[in-house]
This record gives structure tokens, C-alpha cells and sequence, in this order.
């Protein structure tokens, strides 16, 4: 195992909780959190970025792992935040992270958002286009405020990574068209309701390459300066997240190469760097725990019938995404391992974690851990098939606490409710024909 979590006297922990004590504990599937491991990652690349000698600012990128608690660690160590809704502004807020330190991105913002925004006192507005850039204007004048811009280029660079997450390329719908970034800066300039602080990038998600990260960079500062010499007001650079981790094989660059690339390309502008990491901060800092229901021998294949669901995690589903699948009992060494199918109990054959996975023999009620699970798990689950929402725990040192419990049905069926032609007393009422209540 990677990092925090490991084999301690045969039991798969983080740190030095066993990982079937919380599974006893509060049922599964759940997931798991290391706060240690959280926290190591932060220090690492501000570490990393300090050794290059730039002031940079680490904004971490919310929408990788929500959840109050976790949000709060990274607040605690300094964090700030970057958002993509009003949703997320105010979990950073309410985690301990001021406006001043928060970057509002994303190409759909609403005037209510950006209202919210301004009234948040947030350090910038990533705008991605002309028309939101004078939609902003707008509603900062008529708040009689001056908004904090960067725009967001899109320098049309490769960043070679899943086609559902690149964000960078000139088929994107992210971003400003590197060409046109002149002009809309000039305009930005001109605009009184907006004080156009800087420039931004963020190429796509999950890069295990430095070079299409060495060339965005460049193309952005060589237009930061540019646009610098032509009279703009140009004062820091944001150079977005996206390192990617390793689920399987990969081979994501270490954060000292990555702050080494970045310095290369914007040191001699002399400026504060923003950077936005999301995945990499949470990813492998995260577990989803489950538990064997059955195992269904096939007419060509052995599945392993788990707990959790796509609904708890969509990535194999959505990306057919790898994660590793680790048994809580670490296996004897000369257990065999065959090639399995692990899915889940919903009824869509795309409910899956692994197919053709090699596996050490498994029984119904024994403990899986499926791993790399802290970022984009808990926050795109659902309750597909009206399952109820895996828990979520975190561990800091020897503690653990439930930081989000799980419902039971009856608290999701409250949030529901019946129109009054459908309420029971309705039943002993003349029904009513159609159009009636309208001629009424």
C-alpha cells in the first residue's frame, strides 16, 4: 500500500487503526480518510514550491474531496480554497477559509454566485469568457464593488490524459482562446466594474507528464509578460491543480519536478503563483470499505458480489478507472490468486469495481478495501436504487471519528414529499377530473 494506509500485524490500517475496527464499527461500505495523510501532501508541495523560491499560495481544489472535515484540515495548515459554486464558497468558508484566500472558477457561474463572490470578498473570479466577464461587471456595479479578475486561457495544450478530463485543449468548452486573451484583457481593463488582477491556466485533471504542464506554463507567462509590457495590470499568475496520482501503474511526476517547472517558466516574473491541487492532496488519502456478499460462480466468470456500488464510487463506471482492491486480512503468501469480477448489487451491468481481477480466495462476510478513493468518490455518490449513502470517517493519529453518518431510509424519505392530491386524506376526497382545479 501507498503512504498511511498499510499492513500492521496482518490487519490493513491507517496508521495505526485497524481498518476492520471502523468496519465493525459503523457497517459498510464507508469510507476512510487519513487526516495524516492529508496534511503530509499539503506540507509537501508548499514545501516543494518554498524550495523554488516562489510565493505561492496552494488553493485546494474543493470539488476533489467536499467534506467539511477535510476542508478544515487543509484550512488549519493554511489552505486556501478553490471554488467552482456557491455551494463549495461557503464550505470553505464555513472549514475556516477566508474570502481572501478563494478562487471562484468554473464557465457557468451565475449572477447570484458571483454576487456571492463579491460579497465573500474573494481573492479573484477565474472568468473564462467575454460574455461572463461583462455579466460580472454588471452585477459588481450594481453592488458598487470592483471585482477581482484573472482570466482563464486556454492555451490549447495536450494534456494527455482521459478525454472526460482535459480541460486544455481548443475543443474544450474551458477558458478563453489563447489568441483572442489580448483583447479581452484590453476590454477587462476598461471595464469599471472589474479589477483585472491576472492570468490562469488549468489543463485537465490526472497528469502524469510534465511537459504538457512545461508548455501551458510557458505560454502563459510569455502572455502575462506581454500583455504586462502593453500598460496591463497584471499581478499574479494562477496556475491551476491536476497532478495526477497513481491508481495503477502510473507514473505521476514528483511534486519537487513539478514545482521545478513551474519555477522555470514564471520565476523571472516576479509575481504570486496560485495553484489549485484537488486529487493529488486527497486521492490516495481515501479507502472505500465493503463487504463480500456473495460469490457467484458463472458459466466464464467468478464474481465477487460486494456491498458498495457505483453509486458509493462511479469512477470505474464513469472512466473505467482503476482501483486497487486490497483485503483487510492481509493474505498468507502462498495464497492463489484467481481472476475474479468484483460488482456490486445494483442492477445495471455497468456496476462494477474490477473485471478479470486477481483476487486471493474471498468468502461472504469478508472485508475489502478499495483504495485511491478519497477524491471523486463520496462526492458524485448517489442513492441509485434508493441505497443509502456510504459514511464517512477520518482518522487523525490513533483517533477516528464519523464525520458524516448514514441515514437511515427513513430520514431520506422525510426530504421527500407528496403533492396534496396524492397526501392519504386525499384518498377519502372526490377525485378530482381533469382541468377541474384550473376552472376552479
Amino acid at each position: 500500500m501507498r503512504g498511511v494506509f498499510h499492513y500492521r500485524d496482518g490487519r490493513l490500517s491507517a496508521g495505526p487503526v485497524a481498518l476492520a475496527e471502523i468496519a465493525a464499527a459503523v457497517g459498510t461500505p464507508a469510507f476512510v480518510y487519513s487526516a495524516d495523510a492529508i496534511v503530509a501532501r499539503y506540507r509537501a508541495m508548499t514545501g516543494a514550491l518554498a524550495a523554488e523560491g516562489l510565493d505561492a499560495t496552494v488553493c485546494y481544489a474543493v470539488k476533489a474531496n467536499p467534506h467539511l472535515a477535510v476542508v478544515s484540515t487543509l484550512a488549519r495548515e493554511g489552505a486556501g480554497a478553490d471554488v467552482v459554486s456557491e455551494g463549495e464558497l461557503l464550505r470553505a468558508q464555513a472549514a475556516g477559509i477566508p474570502g481572501q484566500r478563494t478562487v471562484f472558477a468554473g464557465v457557468g457561474k451565475t449572477e447570484a454566485e458571483m454576487a456571492a463572490g463579491l460579497e465573500a470578498g474573494i481573492l479573484q473570479f477565474n472568468v473564462e469568457s467575454e460574455v461572463e466577464l461583462r455579466t460580472l461587471d454588471r452585477v459588481a456595479r450594481d453592488k458598487g464593488l470592483r471585482a477581482p479578475v484573472s482570466l482563464r486561457i486556454n492555451p490549447d495544450v495536450d494534456a494527455r490524459t482521459h478525454a472526460k478530463i482535459t480541460t486544455g485543449t481548443s475543443e474544450n468548452k474551458f477558458g478563453i482562446d489563447h489568441a483572442q486573451a489580448g483583447a479581452i484583457a484590453r476590454q477587462a481593463a476598461d471595464l469599471p466594474g472589474i479589477d483585472l488582477t491576472g492570468l490562469a491556466v488549468h489543463i485537465g485533471s490526472q497528469l502524469v507528464d510534465l511537459a504538457p504542464y512545461a508548455l501551458a506554463f510557458e505560454k502563459l507567462a510569455q502572455l502575462f509578460a506581454e500583455l504586462r509590457t502593453a500598460g496591463l495590470p497584471l499581478q499574479r499568475l494562477d496556475l491551476g491543480g491536476g497532478i495526477g496520482i497513481s491508481y495503477r501503474d502510473e507514473q505521476p511526476p514528483e511534486v519537487a519536478d513539478y514545482a521545478r517547472v513551474a519555477a522555470r517558466a514564471v520565476r523571472d516574473l516576479g509575481v504570486p503563483v496560485i495553484f489549485e491541487p484537488g486529487r493529488w492532496m486527497v486521492g490516495d488519502a481515501g479507502v472505500l470499505l465493503t463487504r463480500v456478499v456473495f460469490v457467484k460462480q458463472g458459466v466464464k466468470k467468478r464474481f465477487v458480489i460486494v456491498d458498495a456500488a457505483m453509486n458509493d464510487l462511479i469512477r470505474p463506471t464513469l472512466y473505467d478507472a482503476w482501483h486497487d482492491i486490497l483485503p483487510l486480512a492481509r493474505p498468507a503468501p502462498e495464497a492463489p490468486s484467481q481472476p475474479v469480477d468484483i460488482v456490486g448489487p445494483i442492477c445495471e451491468s455497468g456496476d462494477l469495481f474490477a473485471t478479470d481481477r486477481a483476487l486471493p480466495p474471498v468468502r461472504p462476510g469478508d472485508l475489502l478495501a478499495i483504495c485511491s478513493a478519497g477524491a471523486y468518490g463520496a462526492t458524485m455518490a448517489s442513492t441509485y436504487n434508493s441505497r443509502l449513502p456510504a459514511p464517512e470517517i477520518l482518522v487523525a493519529g490513533a483517533d477516528w471519528a464519523v464525520i458524516k453518518a448514514r441515514p437511515d431510509h427513513a430520514t431520506l424519505l422525510a426530504q421527500e414529499s407528496l403533492p396534496a392530491w396524492l397526501a392519504p386524506e386525499a384518498d377519502q376526497e372526490e377525485p378530482l377530473h381533469a382541468g377541474s382545479r384550473a376552472a376552479s
